[in-house]
């Protein structure tokens, strides 16, 4: 059957640029994809809107809508808004329901989530909590009959921060995306609001790329997204 995947991103653009790449190549396997936006960042993660005279925090939610929508489009993704706002994004009880409802809706098997920590960005790290509580949540107890539906464990990535050296982030799942690179840097142009990340992130996946090789990947591996796995692992076998 094919697999599920289920991207929770705090705002707009934040899972283009760090895992954009293994959505298309989970797509292009045949998978299906939902990107959840949390927020558009339309406060604080849109400063090349707010630099046009005359700007509107609606005419910023729409465009940085347009661009998430067109992205996960690109990634043959599904794209779901909660548009909780942010700096600071409060995620309530009602929010955490709606997520609950995804989860079980979708049947996820992999979760992409931010890292836990995040010393320079306040939403980050709420939305990581957030994301992991409502996978217990949506669980139950672990295949116990529970008085409402509940989803087998799946298994959950915390995407690149981007300072991780100063998030206590430790890569231990390397994803080559080099088949699909042309997918994702056509994601990547689709997010005019904050061009000044392009460069950053295609640099940061031939860097990835060239640490990869320290485990295994040849030279034909151009480029790399990092993962932490933040759920244990069930193997048959070492």
């Amino acid at each position: 059957m094919a697999r599920s995947m289920l991207v929770i991103s705090a705002h707009a653009a934040d899972f283009v640029w760090r895992a954009s790449g293994a959505v298309a190549m989970h797509t292009g396997a045949g998978g299906s994809a939902t990107v959840v936006s949390l927020s558009y960042g339309e406060r604080g993660e849109s400063g090349a809107l707010w630099s046009r005279p005359g700007q509107t925090l609606e005419a910023v939610r729409r465009i940085r809508r347009e661009e998430a929508v067109a992205a996960a489009s690109i990634l043959d993704a599904d794209f779901v808004a909660l548009d909780l706002g942010d700096y600071p994004l409060v995620i309530d009880e009602q929010a955490t329901q709606r997520l609950v409802d995804l989860f079980i809706e979708t049947v996820p098997d992999v979760v992409l989530i931010h890292a836990p920590n995040d010393p320079f960005n306040p939403d980050h790290p709420v939305a990581s909590q957030a994301s992991q509580r409502v996978r217990l949540l949506a669980m139950g107890a672990g295949g116990v009959p529970a008085a409402f539906p509940t989803i087998p464990p799946p298994a959950m990535y915390a995407f690149e921060p981007h300072q991780p050296d100063l998030c206590d982030f430790k890569p231990d799942t390397f994803v080559d995306i080099t088949p699909v690179w042309p997918v994702k840097a056509k994601a990547l142009e689709a997010m005019g609001a904050q061009t000044y990340l392009r460069d950053h992130y295609t640099e940061r996946a031939r860097q990835r790329a060239f640490q990869a090789r320290y485990i295994g990947a040849g030279p034909e591996v151009e480029y790399v997204e990092a993962f932490q796995r933040l759920t244990p692992e069930m193997r048959g076998a070492l």
